[in-house]
């Protein structure tokens, strides 16, 4: 018996830190990221996070990439598993945007990571450790804490 893949949702922010020249430490983070989930097979996204993506690398970043080769990456990811939200979905993510007090495109990518079946959403919009619709939010860009005898 094999044991069933953990799927993790990755935000906008992580695949554009990925791309961004100008990040730094957290280019690195995101890309060590970004290839353990190709290799696990384990990477999810949806239509949204495709969209602001794309918009975020081809125009608001320092260095901005090509428009073909943003269009390049796009169609990569495209091959994760990519949650398309519906009518019903909006409505969902109203409802969790009231009820959880967080803004509405971030109730958009929340409600996108559990109706993916994701244990983990990879964001830095969220509070790290928080739980929302079964899903566990997680700041791939957070420095662990240390212990005082560490």
């Amino acid at each position: 018996m094999t044991a069933e893949r953990q799927r993790e949702f990755v935000d906008a922010n992580v695949l554009v830190y990925a791309f961004d020249s100008s990040a730094g430490r957290k280019q690195q983070a995101a890309r060590r990221l970004l290839e353990r989930l190709w290799d696990s097979r384990a990477g999810c996204l949806s239509v949204q996070v495709l969209q602001e993506f794309f918009v975020t690398v081809t125009k608001k970043v320092t260095t901005p990439l090509p428009f073909q080769e943003a269009t390049s990456h796009v169609r990569e990811f495209a091959a994760w598993s990519v949650f398309s939200p519906t009518a019903d979905d909006v409505l969902a993510a109203i409802e969790l945007h009231l009820q959880a007090k967080i803004g509405f495109w971030d109730a958009m990518i929340v409600l996108a990571a559990a109706e993916s079946a994701c244990e983990t959403l990879w964001t830095e919009d969220l509070n790290d450790g928080q739980v929302l619709r079964g899903v566990r939010i997680r700041n791939p860009f957070k420095q662990p804490t240390r212990s005082p005898n560490s």
